[in-house]
Formats: structure tokens, C-alpha cells, sequence
């Protein structure tokens, strides 16, 4: 019986990815305009090459960019950078469809809900907040908190000790087979791949669910637990 579900954060609950493309344009658009020299095209290519080599959630982005191209940090155009970011991202951060409803769903169920995320704590936290999230889940799991990424047991485990599930007891849902999927499986969870987020044209997920639609996780729980439900409410 599933008495649990984990669930990754971006790409898997909120649409990650174009959130990030409308905010590192904004933040471009707006260093032109505060008097940066660059072509937009030559700026955000080299906005995501800083990403690639320090991580996505890297919080000191701008201010590496206008090192890397200007050889110093002008504060008017850092800051028109970061405003123009930050509106952009608080303008597009939605989530996937029938979120709400699932989680809603769920809960009423009596399932418990955490999410792991391999971001730090705070931008995790305000993603949720920003969402509404906040009231859903039992447990949250961050880089901060485990010190370690997936697919590492750790903060798989962090998450199952908080909830106070066995991993035969619980599920992973999240969008990168790589780190989600292997992950969960290898303490013994089961787990779903989250076709929908998939950014790596991953064929083979290795999962024992694959979704095009979160709200298919209801059917998937009422599968696993075959009439059960309601045994289990808070």
C-alpha cells in the first residue's frame, strides 16, 4: 500500500524550464536598456553557458556575467538585470495543469506529501509559497537540508524519515530518470516518470510508471492500493 508520495519540485510541479527562459530574457532585455553593449542573443548564450558550468540556481549570475564580459560590475546595469529577472519570474511561475487538484485530491485521500529538490532551501521554499503550495506537504527536502543530490539516498531517506514511511510505502514522482527515478528505486520506492517535464529525450526511464498528466497519479494510487483508500486518513 502507498501510503506516501515525494515529489520533485521543478519540472515535475511547476514548469521550471520556461519560468527560467522568460526570466533570463527579461533580465537581458533589461541590462541593454540600462546601457550593457552586448547583442541579446551573444548575452543570454553566455547567461546559459554560466549556467551550465555552475548550475542553474547559481544566485550570483549577473554579477558573473558582467565580470566575464565587462571585466567589472556596473550596479545600475546588475540591478536593471536582477529587477527585470525577478518580474519576469514572479509574472510566469505557474504551474503544470490539474496540480491543485491532485494534491487536493491526495490529501483527501490521506496520503502524506513531501518534495525533494536538489535546489537550496530558500528559492525551493519561495517557489512553493509563490504557488501556494505551502499547505500540502508534510515534509520538504532541499540540497541545504541533505548536503547531497539525487540520485544519493540521502535526501530520499531525509524525506521518508520525516513522514515516517518505509520506502516499499511510498512513491517518487519526477521528471529526470537520471537522478529521480534511479534514485527512489534503488532504496525500494516505486516510482513515476514525469513525461511532461522531460528535458533530456530520455527513451528508457526506468520507472514503473510513466504520466503525460499529473493527475494521472490518482488512478496510479488507487491501482497500487486496490480498494484501500480511506484505510489510512489523517
Amino acid at each position: 500500500m502507498i501510503r506516501a508520495i515525494i515529489f520533485d519540485m521543478d519540472n515535475t510541479l511547476m514548469d521550471f524550464m520556461k519560468m527560467k527562459r522568460m526570466a533570463v530574457e527579461s533580465a537581458a532585455d533589461a541590462m541593454i536598456d540600462a546601457g550593457l553593449g552586448v547583442p541579446k542573443d551573444k548575452l543570454i548564450a553566455h547567461i546559459y553557458r554560466i549556467y551550465e558550468r555552475e548550475g542553474i540556481e547559481d544566485q550570483q549570475i549577473f554579477n558573473k556575467v558582467l565580470t566575464e564580459i565587462s571585466g567589472k560590475i556596473e550596479y545600475k546595469i546588475l540591478a536593471a538585470g536582477i529587477v527585470g529577472y525577478r518580474r519576469a519570474k514572479e509574472g510566469v511561475m505557474s504551474l503544470y495543469p490539474h496540480v491543485h487538484l491532485t494534491l487536493t485530491t491526495l490529501t483527501k485521500i490521506g496520503l502524506k506529501m513531501a518534495v525533494v529538490s536538489d535546489a537550496p532551501r530558500l528559492p525551493v521554499w519561495m517557489r512553493i509559497c509563490s504557488l501556494e503550495l505551502q499547505h500540502y506537504f508534510d515534509a520538504v527536502v532541499t540540497f541545504d537540508d541533505s548536503g547531497e543530490r539525487k540520485p544519493s539516498a540521502k535526501p530520499f531517506q531525509m524525506a521518508l524519515d520525516q513522514l515516517g514511511v518505509a520506502p516499499t510505502k511510498a512513491l517518487m514522482i519526477g521528471d529526470w530518470a537520471e537522478r529521480d527515478i534511479l534514485g527512489a528505486k534503488q532504496l525500494g520506492m516505486r516510482a513515476v516518470w514525469a513525461k511532461y517535464g522531460n528535458l533530456f529525450e530520455t527513451a528508457v526511464s526506468g520507472a514503473d510508471y510513466e504520466i503525460d498528466d499529473v493527475i494521472e497519479l490518482i488512478d496510479i494510487i488507487k491501482r497500487e492500493n486496490e480498494g484501500q483508500l480511506g484505510l489510512f486518513k489523517k
